[in-house]
């Protein structure tokens, strides 16, 4: 059985870290699109205030299989 998947990008920001970020983003996109199946950091920030970081924002490429 073969099967096509397509991907999404989507950006996520997190206060607490780069994981906190990419398990939020593929919890999210999985309430949208069905059949997750991965996910690719595509970009990591972070932001920072006073030199200490406030927030870690991630950019996803999330793939999804297509029914």
């Amino acid at each position: 059985m073969s099967s096509v998947a397509r991907v999404t990008t989507i950006t996520v920001r997190s206060d607490k870290s780069f994981e906190d970020a990419v398990a939020v983003g593929i919890e999210r996109a999985a309430q949208t699109l069905r059949h997750v199946s991965g996910a690719w950091v595509k970009e990591q920030k972070v932001e920072a205030t006073e030199g200490k970081i406030t927030a870690w924002s991630v950019v996803l490429e999330v793939s999804f299989v297509l029914d």
